[in-house]
């Protein structure tokens, strides 16, 4: 087996670990769950888990919302 990161499958994390990575409450990515609006999660059992790389993916889709820091002084 080779340790290609290309072929590893990604990091499942629990709905504590995701919030440490996010550094936002627990109860925040439960709200986020619930409206819809947060990382992309799933059920597996009665655990929430969240893939690594979309944790990743979503962080850098709210980067790309922010407004431009010229905007945001006006």
């Amino acid at each position: 087996m080779s340790d290609d990161p290309a072929r590893r499958e990604p990091e499942l994390l629990t709905i504590t670990e995701a919030a440490e990575l996010l550094r936002a409450p627990v109860a925040t990515l439960r709200y986020w769950r619930h409206l819809g609006t947060g990382p992309r999660s799933f059920r597996l059992g009665r655990r929430v888990l969240y893939r690594s790389d979309d944790l990743r993916n979503w962080v850098d889709a709210q980067h790309g919302q922010a407004a431009p820091a010229s905007d945001a002084r006006r």
